[in-house]
């Protein structure tokens, strides 16, 4: 009960985000900053993964939620007061700490608490927590933003956050941890935290070069890449920058997926609003669509999955993404299409999403030992987070370019759209590297 009520607010606030993004920038200005409010919630939660993977291990699972809970809180809190577009993405950061803790935190709780065979199921439930949120979500978050005003979205939050926590953290105390060696964990944490923040500096000095300034597009992007490859590659299985076979295939075919995803669902309502002027309750339809198809795809997923195998869902789910975005750019760019394509696209997109998204983790169980999974799990959520920061920022960078330089917002998001298209493609291939149905574990 617990992991649902967080789950659901934090998806409720995910998607109210989205929803309401258009009109906070139209608030506060700066369409260069678009992007960066979703890629600055994520970099926030690149480093919050990794602490709350090496704290379960060694501390147990109720410190570090209630660490992550007291975050997202003041990021609502910073959120909700914004005067400027870089504040709000500093609250964003901030927030992203918090809820980058609560997931890592929920999957080592499911690891320790759930057998082989009811994970999945508790999975699906997971995923239904975005249920009522994406039913009412989108649509009450953009009456509220008629209504009181945009911020009352996060500063609404507040007392909801603080029941929720009243309700989980009794329960994740009682999830102790896998080894009490403090005296090694301290440094070891300390490590993993800093390749954290490298990888989330790199990745931001990526998206900044793209974005702001074409002049320092080279220098910036390389230092982001030798600050942070390093660190990535410390902090993921040996290979996973290159997608080895196995372990780490699948987390990097998990950074993949969420890069095209979210390089889509971010923009989703800037292109309805902005790129086909439609009213920001369509765009909530738009988000609500393709929330709900992503819990439908995760409870198909959950009852196949034991016939199929995990490896057979990522690749259904990238190749449902590859024609869901092609569709929606389509439907952006060219006003003789119906707009309502754009939200098929949405449907699309999202039913892949809920096929893989899953499967990644339970591949990623099957393949550590008990003592690894709170590890694991931190490289899994860390890739996952990543990729959306790249993804949105990548199509922010395009978007932005083409604001620059007198592209009609359409064909602006429609071209920035390409790129997650070809990351889908290539990640049809990536998922022929996952482990395959032949290596199931008796009862999965």
């Amino acid at each position: 009960m617990g992991l649902v009520a967080v789950v659901t607010l934090v998806a409720f606030e995910s998607l109210a985000v989205t929803t309401i993004l258009p009109d906070i920038e139209a608030d506060l200005g700066g369409v260069a900053w678009y992007g960066w409010v979703t890629s600055a919630f994520f970099l926030g939660t690149m480093i919050g993964i990794v602490f709350a993977g090496d704290q379960a291990d060694r501390r147990g699972a109720g410190r570090p939620y209630v660490i992550g809970l007291l975050f997202f809180a003041l990021g609502l809190v910073i959120g909700g007061l914004a005067p400027s577009m870089p504040v709000l993405v500093v609250g964003r950061f901030v927030q992203g700490f918090g809820a980058g803790v609560v997931p890592a935190i929920g999957y080592v709780a499911i690891s320790r608490a759930f057998s082989v065979q009811e994970r999945p199921r508790m999975f699906a439930i997971l995923s239904t927590a975005w249920v009522v949120p994406g039913l009412v979500g989108p649509v009450l978050a953009e009456r509220i933003a008629q209504g009181v005003g945009w911020r009352w979205v996060f500063l609404g939050l507040l007392p909801l956050v603080l029941a929720a926590g009243l309700v989980v953290v009794p329960a994740m105390m009682r999830i102790g941890p896998v080894t009490h060696r403090e005296s090694v964990a301290t440094p070891l944490l300390r490590r993993r935290l800093v390749e954290a923040v490298r990888v989330a500096v790199g990745t931001a000095l990526i998206v900044a070069g793209l974005t702001f300034d074409r002049r320092l597009l080279v220098p910036a992007v390389v230092a982001g890449l030798v600050i942070g490859v390093g660190s990535l590659r410390r902090l993921t299985p040996p290979g996973t920058l290159r997608a080895a076979p196995g372990l780490p295939a699948v987390i990097a075919s998990r950074g993949a997926i969420t890069f095209v995803f979210f390089g889509l669902d971010a923009f989703v309502p800037y292109a309805v609003t902005s790129g086909r002027g439609r009213s920001t309750l369509v765009a909530s339809i738009a988000v609500t669509v393709t929330t709900v198809s992503w819990t439908i795809g995760a409870w198909i997923q959950q009852r196949f999955i034991a016939r199929t195998g995990e490896a057979w869902f990522v690749r259904a789910g990238y190749l449902m993404l590859a024609p869901g975005v092609a569709l929606a750019a389509a439907a952006t760019l060219f006003d003789g299409v119906p707009v309502w394509l754009i939200h098929v696209g949405g449907l699309a997109a999202g039913l892949g999403m809920g096929f893989a998204y899953s499967a990644h983790a339970q591949l990623t169980f099957r393949s550590v030992e008990e003592r690894d999974v709170g590890s694991a799990t931190s490289s899994l959520q860390l890739t996952d987070n990543l990729g959306i920061a790249l993804g949105t920022g990548v199509v922010g960078a395009v978007v932005a370019f083409g604001d620059d330089v007198g592209w009609a917002p359409g064909a602006a998001v429609a071209i920035a759209w390409v790129v997650p298209v070809a990351v889908a493609v290539g990640g049809v291939v990536l998922a022929s590297r996952v482990p395959q149905p032949s290596s199931i574990t008796a009862g999965i």
